[in-house]
């Protein structure tokens, strides 16, 4: 399965996956439908497969199009998000999978962003060394998404199953906000000397206009502060002794940043 990471609007990331036996494609997340068009164009690839992780329209906005071009394309949404994602007509739910290019990823609900968030995660094929997890707005590079409809214990129970998964896995977040989130976490966890040398990576790619997704998960569980609720140091920089609580104060300081 051959990724290719798609810019579009002002920072998000589309994904486009691709199967090279069957010459066959699928999207994650797809804004707008300029640059997914583009790219089946030059692999003279069908659209067989939209895959949504939940209802924004910076994440379903190419859908319609999409499905206009492609009407056999088939369009996966979590279970929660019926009647809000375009074309939708498939209902996932927490243990469910679904199959692309030989591989079967497992769908993990993870709401908080939005009362139905999804993520998908292809687990290392056997010889390979590294997972992808497609997490939408959960977990960002260095972050994590805003709580629209979600709560904080609903937040960190989503963000306990990412974390819980391998370090060798590739984060394909949905938007390039990862200096942003760096410079907050300096804020709140300055002395950490992982979170220092990536933000010196982050800031001279950044300069360099290069992407800084994907992010290795192994990384985001040491630098990303919004994956350390249970940490001592980040539990005393916002004064409380409460992962939950200690979490819902990171996301505010964030909301303010």
């Amino acid at each position: 399965m051959q990724i290719y990471r798609l810019s579009a609007l002002s920072d998000n990331y589309i994904f486009l996956l691709h199967d090279p036996l069957s010459n066959t494609a699928a999207v994650v997340d797809p804004a707008e439908p300029g640059p997914v068009l583009e790219q089946l164009e030059a692999l003279a690839a069908p659209l067989i497969a939209i895959f949504n992780t939940h209802h924004h329209s910076d994440h379903v906005g190419a859908n319609r199009h999409l499905l206009q071009r492609f009407p056999s394309a088939i369009v996966y949404g979590g279970a929660e998000d019926r009647d809000r994602i375009p074309g939708q007509s498939i209902f996932l739910q927490e243990g469910d999978t679904v199959s692309f290019a030989g591989r079967t990823a497992q769908v993990l609900f993870v709401p908080g962003h939005t009362r139905a968030h999804i993520a998908y995660y292809f687990p290392p094929q056997a010889g390979e060394d590294w997972g992808e997890l497609f997490c939408g707005d959960t977990l960002f590079a260095g972050g994590c998404g805003r709580l629209f409809e979600g709560t904080p214990a609903q937040m960190v129970s989503s963000l306990t199953k990412l974390r819980q998964l391998p370090d060798q896995t590739r984060v394909w977040c949905a938007h390039e906000y990862t200096l942003n989130n760096l410079k907050f976490a300096l804020t709140v966890d300055g002395a950490n000397p992982e979170l220092q040398q990536r933000f010196e990576l982050v800031r001279s790619a950044r300069q360099r206009q290069e992407a800084t997704v994907p992010s290795p998960l192994g990384l985001e569980k040491v630098t990303n502060p919004f994956l350390q609720w249970d940490n001592p140091k980040l539990q005393q920089a916002v004064n409380s002794p409460d992962p939950i609580q200690t979490f819902a104060r990171l996301r505010g300081r964030k909301d303010q940043f």
